[in-house]
């Protein structure tokens, strides 16, 4: 038996509630993991809350990403003992995710747990951490160097932007910091933020295709009139990491920033990134990112918190990371 968050629907309607389950409920799979820690992201938050279509079947375990260590496994990578760690391949979406304290996987989804990292520092990074360190490999892919200029980060004080500021900072970077949330400021400038802005400006519709140049690459997790106000503003041969869509999916803007000052739209998808590319990822993120910035922007909850946390992430009131402890 073992302890999950479960998620019924009827009518629309989606009722969370914690229950003892027989490891035989689990889905198919070759590698069972005794999970530590999962996390709340946005996408948990839409998922809780009925939001977005996500969910295909119910009754239904969410959790987008977790650590822990194999019980059982027929995949040839992974045996009992093993630390992993788990984020994306549409678990906690189509399949039982980490609110729980067993799951059953496909290994191809597992990587290792990288040397060095705990359970609880892997899921303080986890999908949002892992999502930030994607899109700064992508700027730096197209050239972008400290020497560029101001990096915007929009969204600063959510999971992803919190590990985004971070990890450019710590890179030398001039890391802006475009935040709604006044009680954020010390906590951003903290994490290595040179300026903050206001974020009101970014949410109005873009006036003209091309403002002033002014940022030389930007990580948006905000999307819609924030992502075309900021193609807007980028400097000659800037890039932007687009990485979602908490002020809307939909982008209206002309092509001028692309035809006339070869701005770049870089998609990051974290979801069904290779393997590869997700350990060289991982490998960054515990080259790069300082153990006590982590520390600084992560807090704790327990599995109970979950369903109250997941609607306060979509409303933009969960600053930084949270990490679950689903056996407290």
């Amino acid at each position: 038996m073992f302890r999950a968050l479960v998620l019924d629907e009827a009518g629309g309607v989606v009722t969370p509630s914690i229950r003892e389950l027989d490891e035989s409920a689990l889905p198919a799979g070759n590698v069972t993991v005794a999970i530590e820690f999962t996390t709340v992201n946005y996408k948990d938050g839409l998922v809780v809350n009925g939001g977005g279509g996500l969910v295909k079947r119910w009754p239904h375990v969410p959790g987008i990403d977790f650590a822990g260590t194999v019980v059982a496994s027929a995949h040839p990578d992974y045996r009992p003992g093993d630390r992993v760690v788990l984020t994306g391949w549409r678990v906690g979406e189509l399949q039982w995710g980490g609110c729980a304290q067993k799951a059953r996987v496909d290994g191809d989804w597992l990587v290792p747990l990288p040397a060095g990292l705990t359970t609880r520092q892997a899921m303080a990074v986890g999908t949002a951490g892992f999502t930030a360190m994607l899109a700064v490999m992508a700027l730096e892919e197209r050239g972008l160097t400290p020497a560029a200029g101001e990096v915007l980060v929009t969204g600063a004080a959510g999971g992803v932007g919190s590990v985004a500021t971070a990890l450019l900072a710590q890179r030398g970077y001039t890391v802006v910091a475009s935040t709604g949330r006044v009680d954020a400021h010390d906590y951003l400038k903290g994490l290595g933020a040179a300026t903050l802005v206001d974020r009101a400006p970014f949410a109005d519709p873009a006036k003209r295709p091309l403002e002033g140049e002014r940022w030389a690459g930007c990580v948006d997790s905000v999307g819609g009139n924030t992502l075309a106000r900021v193609l807007a503003q980028m400097s000659y041969g800037g890039s932007v990491a687009a990485v979602g869509l908490a002020g809307g999916a939909k982008l209206e803007h002309t092509v001028l920033p692309f035809i006339l000052r070869g701005v770049n739209l870089l998609g990051i998808d974290s979801v069904m990134c290779p393997k590869g590319r997700r350990s060289a990822a991982w490998a960054r993120l515990r080259a790069d990112l300082p153990v006590a910035k982590l520390d600084a922007m992560t807090v704790a909850a327990r599995l109970a918190d979950v369903p109250r946390l997941a609607s306060e992430i979509v409303k933009g009131q969960v600053r930084g990371r949270v990490v679950v402890d689903v056996n407290a």
